[in-house]
Order: structure tokens, then sequence, then C-alpha cells
């Protein structure tokens, strides 16, 4: 099993080793998105790729709600994990498995009968109303897949092992992609094809994590007497988990709240802005990865009571946050025009390749925000301070929106930029001084 207790040794080793195949990982988790954004514009029309970009912040919405349960869970079992309590570790993991599938099955009904509810309050133009509801129905479907995997990744993660979960997510996306080059590309299938070969691929990297747990980590199997819920360590991870997951659905939330200001804009800017939202996901989920880095470390020193090295480990995290950012400015801001012309052909492709090309030129430099802002998220979560943490996306994300519904109607795509420059400073101003006021009251 490759566990690591990264209470002992190189600080800046541990998270490096620990946040580069996050990093990865991420990277092939959001291809599973943007092939399909990229096949669906190119092989079936630019009124594909708005419908899967209006239906892009719903999915994220129960992705990123589902991830921030086990995300909960998992600083839990990394405390558990650095304080040797290996009884309680497995506790919490029955525990976060059990409850997930009732969850997921909750997220299946709610989401598919809300859907006419959800695309409404999108503003979603009558043209894409039907191919849009069917493909974010579908999508619904994979919700179980989607949780086993993120709860079993955290699980792995949570003892020091990110490599794995990045090769069940790098075989999943490439069959997700060849899947797509084959029914949509030569077959000529339309967008339900699309959402089908996604929850297949979610699918298929659950399985892949159930059968790892059970054949190579002991530490983390659950036999038939042990699938219980502990009632006190339920109450401890909803209370984690709940706050965890209301601050990942703050993102998605206040995308959907600007997708809405974006679809008065025209089809030609709505799908500008799906494929930008795409280039964002590939720069900010990296900077997500090393926060998660962050987070796992501070919760196994603080578990262990190290509290001098949780502090120096989060230095180093945000000295890789930086340096992550450095390297995607300078590739967004002179590849920004071939990138958004990846998404997009035929039609129209000019004055979408404009209108992305004017937003990414912002962006590129932007994108030092979130890489502060995520390190410290990533140490609040570590320190098990998880309201901070919601208080904080909340105010950033407040702020976001409703700077974009006023920036947007004047300044078009490029307004929703500032917007988001505007969210994440006054994030910063939170979270800089609590930072400073808790350890020096520590």
């Amino acid at each position: 099993m490759a566990a690591t207790d990264m209470t002992e040794g190189s600080i800046t080793r541990h998270l490096l080793q620990y946040s580069v195949p996050l990093v990865l990982g991420n990277v092939f988790q959001l291809t599973y998105h943007a092939v399909d954004s990229m096949i669906a514009g190119r092989f079936i029309g630019r009124e594909a790729l708005a419908a899967e970009g209006m239906a892009g912040p719903v999915m994220n919405l129960v992705i990123l709600g589902i991830s921030g349960i086990c995300m909960g869970a998992g600083v839990l079992m990394s405390g558990f994990y650095g304080a040797k309590e290996y009884d309680n570790l497995k506790k919490e993991m029955s525990t976060a498995v059990l409850f997930g599938f009732f969850f997921s099955l909750a997220v299946i009904i709610v989401g598919i009968a809300a859907t006419p509810m959800l695309l409404q309050a999108l503003c979603v133009p009558e043209e894409l109303l039907e191919m849009t509801s069917r493909y974010l129905r579908i999508i619904f479907l994979g919700a179980p897949f989607t949780y086993f995997y993120n709860a079993l990744a955290s699980a792995l993660k949570s003892v020091g092992d990110s490599k794995t979960p990045l090769k069940f997510l790098m075989f999943s996306s490439l069959l997700n992609g060849l899947l797509d080059l084959v029914f949509i590309g030569l077959l000529g299938f339309g967008i339900v094809c699309s959402a089908v070969t996604t929850v297949v691929a979610e699918a298929v990297s659950a399985g892949l994590s159930v059968w790892y747990v059970y054949h190579r980590v002991p530490l983390l199997q659950l036999r038939r007497g042990e699938f219980k819920v502990d009632k006190g360590l339920l109450k401890t991870t909803l209370q984690y988990g709940s706050v965890t997951a209301l601050q990942q659905s703050c993102q998605p939330v206040g995308k959907l709240l600007i997708q809405g200001a974006v679809n008065g804009l025209g089809l030609d800017v709505i799908a500008a802005f799906n494929a930008v939202g795409r280039v964002d996901d590939f720069a900010c989920m990296p900077e997500q990865s090393i926060s998660h880095g962050i987070t796992t470390f501070v919760a196994q020193n603080r578990g262990a009571g190290k509290e001098d090295r949780t502090r120096r480990g989060f230095g180093r995290g945000l000295i890789l946050e930086f340096g992550y950012w450095a390297c995607i400015c300078i590739v967004v801001l002179f590849l920004r025009k071939h990138i958004v012309g990846w998404f997009v052909t035929g039609e129209g492709a000019e004055k979408i390749v404009a209108q992305g090309s004017r937003y990414l030129a912002l962006m590129a430099l932007f994108y030092l925000y979130p890489a502060f802002t995520n390190g410290f998220q990533g140490f609040f979560r570590g320190m098990g301070m998880m309201k901070t943490t919601l208080l904080c996306t909340f105010i950033q994300t407040s702020l976001r929106v409703a700077a974009s519904w006023i920036l947007a109607p004047r300044l078009g795509i490029a307004g929703i930029a500032i917007a988001c420059a505007i969210g994440w400073s006054a994030m910063l101003l939170v979270e800089v001084p609590f930072y400073f006021y808790k350890t020096r009251k520590k």
C-alpha cells in the first residue's frame, strides 16, 4: 500500500509527491467534460456546445457537493491516520460510505425531478431547453458512481496515496474520449450519447477504486460485519461534510447565477463562456489540488500534535501555488486564441474565439488570486475550521455574482472576468487577517 506518513520527513517533498498526482488527476477529470464540449461543438454543433455549457454549472453543483462531503470525511480520516487511530479511520470510512449510498439516491430522484425548474431558473433559451434537459437528466444518473469514487479516493488520499486515484482517472478519461470519438465523431450520435459516455467513465473509475481497496489496502477494507454507522462519527462527519459541501457548492451556485447574466448576451457569448469556463476549470483545479495537499498535510500533523510543522507546510504550499500560477499565466496569455479555437468550428467560430480570447487575456493574470485563496482554504480545512472556509467562499461568490450582473451588460464577457477578480480580492481581505489572528492567538 502506498500510504505516506506526512508527520515526518521533507515538507516540500511530501507536498509535491501528494499534490502533483492530484493536479494530474484533476486535469484528467476535467478532460471528461472538455472532450465532451470539443466533440459536441465540432461534430454536433454550437447548439450542443451551448447546451452542455448551461448544464455545466448544475453538474458542478452535484460534483462539488459530493466531493465536499467526501473532503470533510477525508479530513477526519487524515487526522485519525496521523494519530495512528486506525480503528476510528475504518469506522469513519464505513460511516461515509453508507451515508453516501442514500445521499446519491436522493440526488438522482431530486435532480431528475427538478431539471425543468433548474433550467427555467437559468433562463435557458427555448430552442435549447429540450437538448439541455435530456443531457442533464442522464448526468444525474451517474451520481452514485461519482460519490463512491470520491469517497474511496478521499480515503486513499487521507493515508497519503494520491497516485492510485490518478491512475483510475487517467484510464477512465481516456475511455471517455475514445467512446466520444467513436460514437459521436464517427457514428454521428447526438448529445445523449455524450452524457452516456461520461456516466460510463464515472462508473469505471468507481469500480476500479473498489477493486483496488479490496485487493491492496487492508487498512481500508470493510467486511460484512463492519458496515455500520457510528453515530458520533456521523454527527462529526455531517458537521464537517455539510459545511464543506456548502462551501464547495457556493462556486457552482454562483456560476449558475452568472450563467443567467450571460444567457441574455446571445448564443455566441453563451458558447464562448462555455469554452472559457473549461479553461478556467483547467487553470484553477490544479490550484485546488495543491490546496488539498495542504489540507492533508496540515490535518495529519495536527493529529500528531506538530503545530510548527503545520505552519511551515502551509508556507511551502503557498510557494507551490505561486509557482503554478506563473506557469499557467504564460500558457493562457500566449495561447488563448488557439485554446478557444479547439472548442468550436464552423458558423460563428470567429466571433466566439474573439470573445473568449478577450476574457482569457484578463483571467491569465487574475488566476493569481485563487492560487492564494485556495492555499488559505486548504490550511483552514486541515485545521478543522470548516465554517471559516464557508464564510470566505460565500463572500467571494456573492460579490462575484453581483458584480457580474452589473458589469456583463456593460462590458460583455470581460465584465465576468473583472467580477471574478473583485470576488477573489475580497476573499483574501478576509482570509489573510484571520489567519494571522488565529495563529497568534494559538
